[in-house]
């Protein structure tokens, strides 16, 4: 998008207004980080979005023009060794990041010789990738045939099918006809799956469907039976409103939806609290935390199914489902939920996420919303459960006959004191209109499939009820799993210091001068337990560029957010010292579990900096 390496390069985030944002994870399976840079490495922050919500993340190795034939020369018209140089380098690259593969696309013609080694060169990209990389993927672009010519083909077929045949995949061009669809039946045999039709999203050349028609693109590629492409789906960001773009990125992917199967979350814990990793502000379990806009790709947790539902058999009652930056539980936005129960219906569900987890003998779910404006309509989690034959299940009730499956939870009144530390506040009303409401369910031989969130009429009630619901939070983890001890942040480290005279501060001459401290802080651990770190430090006697002690052990001061085990602070104004006297600063990793609740600080990593003035040489 825009050429890539926007804002979503920096891997701290930023303080960008009105970024790109992508969260319709659960229709795709594969995402391409793509520049027209010779290499192209996707962000730490894309990579890691994506890989929370289980889809793999692709790298680009493009060469292009005249610059791109000597580059392809060099490497592939030579012996052997040269172009298993490079793709040993694409795959130390993809390890090293922590990414899953590379789309290859040689947009520019070949000699003999270098179109000769292509196949070879994919061949043993892909075998050293797999090797390295579980699950990794290396996908052909259909640019170059195997003349050497550039001659897009908008068809995998006899003139590239010798570079399909030495990868995982191949991606067309897009000016295809269904003429062509129906060609490559053949040609893919039983590796239709692996061939992924090109769709422009801005549809530009001589296409199917583009913008807001790509639903025909899809209509006629799942006919067929194979995999899509959408290039560009950043069209939407682009071209159309910033202030509509969730409205349009939602109707974008609405009109795609019943092509693109959705894929499901198959572990636990399952923890979101719907945050986009962007927002106007930050807040922290309902209360605000940082003013401003924000934007970190890495933040955003996962995301529900989004749409549109109406009731079957022309009903009255409608649901709809979308993202909101007003307000939050933590981050900076929450899921809004806005519908009408018709008077001839008792109640409405809409599936919130799908998913294939095999359950625990014990479950403690939670959830957190609010309702908005006056309505009696009440609140409730439903669960489906798979293997019905052998699913036993006790501690919730079976709504009905028609819906035997869908199970409908019970609040606990007091939650059992070893979940205490996670359902302490279970029932209790929290700030800004804030509830949470915690269940726990017993379970034998059961298969988890969706999750939904469901509305009820009050008891009496002959008239339509409407209501706004904001969903601040989900939880659904095993109980066993919250009593078992969490793991310490281990070895933390400070690295590449750099120091920096910032002068003194504004109070005037007297004031003590003070330094700019910038270093990177590491440490070891776990990332499947965590949801971030927080950062703090605590400055000793003298460290402290406004005088005096610090503030106490009790009082660090917050510095801000980590998503990895990595945490670069960045100017941080500490006193420089009088020679003779040393300075201190003491900095500590706080841990936030998946589930939120709060370890203690004697439990946080720490690590200690301690600084001196150099001494004034003698002469």
């Amino acid at each position: 998008m825009m050429g890539g390496y926007l804002d979503d390069r920096f891997i701290q985030g930023s303080a960008a207004l009105s970024p790109y944002s992508f969260y319709h994870w659960q229709y795709i399976d594969i995402f391409v980080y793509f520049s027209h840079r010779l290499v192209t490495i996707p962000t730490v922050g894309w990579t890691n979005a994506a890989h929370r919500h289980g889809v793999c993340v692709l790298g680009t190795f493009i060469t292009e023009w005249s610059e791109g034939e000597k580059l392809c020369e060099a490497f592939l018209a030579g012996a052997e060794r040269s172009f298993r140089a490079v793709a040993d380098q694409l795959v130390r690259i993809a390890q090293f990041f922590r990414f899953d593969g590379w789309l290859i696309n040689i947009e520019n013609s070949l000699s003999l010789a270098a179109v000769g080694n292509v196949p070879p060169f994919l061949q043993y990209l892909t075998v050293e990738l797999h090797r390295a990389v579980p699950g990794g993927l290396v996908l052909w672009y259909d640019s170059v045939v195997q003349s050497g010519q550039l001659k897009w083909q908008d068809e995998l077929n006899e003139h590239n099918r010798a570079f399909f045949e030495a990868c995982d995949g191949f991606f067309t061009n897009y000016n295809w006809k269904e003429e062509h669809l129906g060609r490559m039946l053949v040609q893919a045999g039983e590796r239709r799956a692996d061939v992924y039709v090109g769709v422009d999203v801005f549809a530009r050349g001589n296409v199917v469907g583009g913008q807001f028609n790509t639903d025909k693109s899809l209509e006629l590629i799942r006919r067929h039976g194979f995999s899509a492409a959408l290039f560009a789906p950043g069209w939407v960001y682009e071209c159309l409103e910033k202030k509509d773009f969730f409205q349009n990125e939602d109707k974008f992917w609405s009109l795609l939806a019943r092509y693109l199967p959705t894929h499901s979350i198959c572990s636990l814990p399952f923890v979101t609290s719907f945050c986009l990793g962007l927002g106007t502000r930050r807040l922290r379990y309902g209360q605000e935390e940082v003013v401003g806009p924000w934007y970190h790709p890495g933040a955003q947790e996962l995301q529900p199914l989004f749409g549109e539902y109406q009731l079957e058999g022309g009903g009255r009652g409608w649901v709809k489902t979308h993202c909101c930056l007003a307000d939050a539980w933590n981050g900076g936005s929450s899921l809004l939920i806005r519908g009408a129960i018709p008077p001839e219906v008792g109640h409405m569900a809409v599936r919130l996420f799908s998913l294939q987890v095999p359950m625990p003998p014990k479950v403690f779910l939670s959830l957190v919303y609010k309702l908005e404006g006056p309505t009696a309509v009440t609140v409730a989690l439903e669960l489906s459960m798979g293997d019905a034959s052998s699913c036993h299940i006790s501690g919730i009730s079976a709504l009905n006959a028609e819906t035997s499956l869908r199970h409908s939870t019970r609040p606990l009144r007091v939650p059992p004191s070893k979940l205490a530390r996670s359902a302490g506040r279970c029932g209790q009303p929290f700030g800004g209109g804030w509830v949470q409401r915690c269940y726990e369910v017993s379970l034998r031989g059961c298969l988890l499939q969706d999750l939904f969130i469901s509305f009820s009429r009050p008891l009496g009630s002959r008239q339509e009820e409407t209501f706004v619901c904001r969903l601040g939070e989900i939880q659904v983890v095993d109980a066993k799993s919250l009593l078992s001890p969490l793991a310490p942040v281990q070895a933390v480290t400070v690295s590449h210091v750099r120091w920096q005279p910032a002068g003194s501060e504004p109070e005037g001459p007297s004031a003590p001068t003070w330094l700019r401290l910038s270093c990177t802080l590491r440490w070891t651990y776990p990332l499947p337990q965590i949801h971030c770190f927080r950062i703090h430090c605590r400055r000793g006697p003298g460290g402290d560029p406004r005088g005096g002690e610090s503030p106490g052990p009790e009082k660090p001061v917050f510095l801000g957010l980590a998503f990895t085990n990595q945490y670069r602070v960045v100017d941080l104004a500490v006193a420089a010292m009088a020679p003779g006297r040393d300075g201190r600063v003491d900095f500590l990793v706080q841990p936030v579990p998946r589930e939120g609740f709060l370890v203690p600080q004697a439990e946080w990593g720490r690590a200690t900096l301690l600084y001196a003035s150099p001494a004034r040489d003698r002469h």
